[in-house]
């Protein structure tokens, strides 16, 4: 006989279970939600419909619409491929490391191509999410920041000429810059290459 504690346990995990997979498809259907129409017809009334689910479902798993939001957001930056940032910051080879953290961010801003225009039109009359677009963009301030620390004799650089390499590479990496050298018709790849070739160029500008 299976002792009362165990299948107790086991009714959990798999509550644990079920609720992991109703999160899934909740976040699945903002997602789309997301590509297809932007954030401002977003709400946990439209989303549990597409997903299948009651608003309480919604609610209990997410507390608020913008919540769910900033969770898309996550599931979005994953699938966009920033996961892979990590390893590239682990590259002992500054240039190197650089160098992969932009054909990430051109990777990520080619797969949310239809995404980011909404989110961005939607932000103009949204203050909370120009504000939290803002903060996700200043990671990239910071991983930019960090890489360049590594550097062996920047610490003989003056502070004001680091700010302003930082600051180049950070624009460099924008999703306005991708998207207008994207769109005269180059190829991401070539793109990719373009913002490689003008970022190394601008870490020149440190001198060690």
């Amino acid at each position: 006989m299976r002792p009362t504690g165990d299948k107790r346990a086991y009714r959990s995990l798999k509550r644990d279970a079920e609720a992991g997979k109703t999160r899934a498809r909740i976040l699945n259907a903002a997602a789309r939600h997301l590509r297809a129409r932007g954030p401002r017809s977003l709400s946990l009334e439209s989303i549990a419909e597409q997903a299948g689910v009651t608003r309480v479902t919604v609610y209990k798993q997410f507390g608020s619409r913008w919540a769910l939001l900033e969770a898309v957001f996550d599931q979005v930056a994953a699938q966009g491929g920033l996961h892979r940032i990590p390893t590239a910051m682990a590259d002992p080879d500054a240039r190197g490391s650089l160098q992969q953290i932009v054909a990430i961010f051109c990777d990520f801003w080619d797969y949310n191509r239809k995404t980011i225009p909404r989110m961005l039109s939607a932000a103009a009359t949204e203050p909370r999410l120009a504000a939290a677009i803002r903060s996700r963009n200043e990671r990239r301030r910071t991983i930019i920041a960090t890489i360049l620390q590594r550097m062996a004799g920047v610490e003989q650089v003056p502070p004001e000429t680091f700010n302003e390499v930082v600051d180049v590479l950070f624009v460099l990496m924008s999703h306005p810059v991708f998207a207008e050298l994207q769109g005269t018709g180059r190829s991401v790849e070539a793109v990719c290459r373009l913002i490689q070739e003008l970022a190394i160029r601008t870490l020149d500008r440190l001198k060690v």
